[in-house]
């Protein structure tokens, strides 16, 4: 794809080219996401909150209310076409074909809408929240930090003339190729996009994504992105999220602790029963990988694999293929997804550590698809990653946490955090410092 960007930069009516473009343009976890909270929990009501966790950079000064509203609006005015769902409900997933059911792509075509939302800004930093039903609210997650990552891009953009903007864009097309020249040469590798949340752009992303195709062959399995995997016939990865155990352990905290503690296995109860074998990869880190390995049910350890977000990818693999062959599991036969702030070397370093011992596969995000760290043609930082992320914080009613594998990224009030940790039995490691 041959894109000037600095010319579309420089040029560019940003109303003619709005930032998301079809609500195919998400993670194809949401989609799955959404179809079970619409056969599961159809009548619960949420909130949910944009935190901006890099907090030296102050949003609120940098991206103009009235630009973020005609961005959330576009997005609530789009439906998704009659293409977009036949080739939900024709394609092949996992291997799977139909995956997603006749009457949900109904209730999408007919009843999907999105929830209301509220902008506002407090001591420099945005806020942007939503309240509704989980069907209505949970979508909005990649949407909204789509557009605030690439409003903040437009924002920065805005400052450089021509000749800057090819400097950058040159500096990042750079980059980007040596990243890609090191993953070239690794035999066996397995990696695929997972940057749309915190992209530079839509454009950029979509530029990435031909790059890595183009050049990776067959280690390149796909991209989280569902409109790039519906346009250029790619596979679409992604199974689910911290979401849904937050807030089904928030729906059970009314009860004992030991319904709470056992929240954390219902979800894949429940998952396993709507997915069946297609999208088993379990995500354990919501409060505490250690704990969930400790009292998972036997049956966990049948699953695909496992998904690494906040604990060292190193240790989390060791641990996984040690909790696999207690249980007389062969770990060369599942799968171990890392996909936390991943960039070239750690991906190459982590293949290589796994090779042989377990089926390793890379999710590479920001610094895939928004790494323009002293790409600045004056020296300035403001076009350097944000780590900003969207999360629940109430599941009918009550407060959701959640509580990580790093302490930098636990979520939730002090005292509800408090007593996670005690039901759980997770301690609060203080990981490394969160970049993206």
């Amino acid at each position: 794809m041959n894109v000037n960007f600095a010319e579309r930069a420089h040029n560019h009516n940003w109303k003619l080219d709005p930032i998301v473009r079809s609500l195919l343009d998400t993670d194809f976890y949401k989609l799955l996401m959404l179809q079970f909270i619409w056969k599961n929990f159809r009548d619960a009501v949420v909130t949910s909150e944009v935190s901006n966790r890099t907090v030296r950079v102050r949003l609120g000064e940098r991206i103009e209310t009235h630009a973020l509203r005609d961005q959330m609006e576009h997005v609530r005015s789009l439906r998704y076409r009659r293409s977009e769902l036949v080739w939900l409900a024709g394609n092949t997933f996992y291997g799977v074909r139909s995956i997603f059911q006749p009457d949900f792509l109904a209730w999408l075509e007919k009843d999907f809408r999105l929830s209301e939302y509220e902008i506002a800004e407090h001591e420099g930093q945005l806020i942007l929240r939503f309240e509704g039903l989980w069907t209505d609210v949970t979508m909005w997650e990649i949407y909204a930090l789509a557009i605030v990552s690439e409003l903040k891009t437009r924002s920065a953009l805005a400052e450089l003339s021509e000749l800057e903007l090819d400097v950058l864009y040159a500096r990042a097309k750079t980059r980007l190729w040596d990243k890609i020249e090191q993953l070239r040469q690794v035999r066996g590798l397995r990696l695929s996009d997972f940057g749309t949340r915190r992209r530079h752009s839509f454009l950029w992303q979509e530029y990435a994504v031909n790059a890595l195709r183009a050049t990776l062959g067959e280690c390149f399995t796909g991209t989280s992105n569902t409109a790039l995997a519906y346009k250029h016939d790619l596979e679409a990865i992604g199974t689910n999220a911290h979401e849904l155990p937050m807030a089904m352990a928030a729906m059970a905290s009314r009860g004992s602790d030991d319904e709470l503690r056992q929240s954390q296995y219902r979800v894949l109860e429940l998952w396993q029963k709507s997915y069946g074998g297609a999208l088993l990869i379990m995500l354990p880190d919501t409060f505490g990988t250690t704990q969930f390995l400790a009292g998972a049910p036997d049956w966990v350890a049948d699953w695909t694999g496992q998904r690494v977000d906040s604990m060292d990818p190193f240790l989390a693999g060791d641990e996984y293929i040690r909790w696999l062959k207690d249980r007389g599991r062969d770990p060369r036969r599942k799968l171990l997804i890392a996909s936390d702030g991943l960039d070239a070397g750690s991906i190459i370093a982590l293949h290589e550590y796994f090779c042989g011992r377990i089926r390793f596969s890379a999710g590479w995000g920001t610094l895939l698809t928004n790494d323009f760290r002293d790409c600045h043609p004056r020296g300035e930082d403001t076009l350097e990653p944000l780590s900003l992320v969207c999360k629940l914080t109430s599941a009918d009613g009550i407060p959701t946490v959640k509580l990580s594998d790093n302490a930098h990224k636990a979520t939730g009030p002090e005292e509800e955090i408090e007593r996670y940790r005690r039901v759980f039995g997770s301690v609060a490691v203080e990981g490394a410092e969160v970049l993206v």
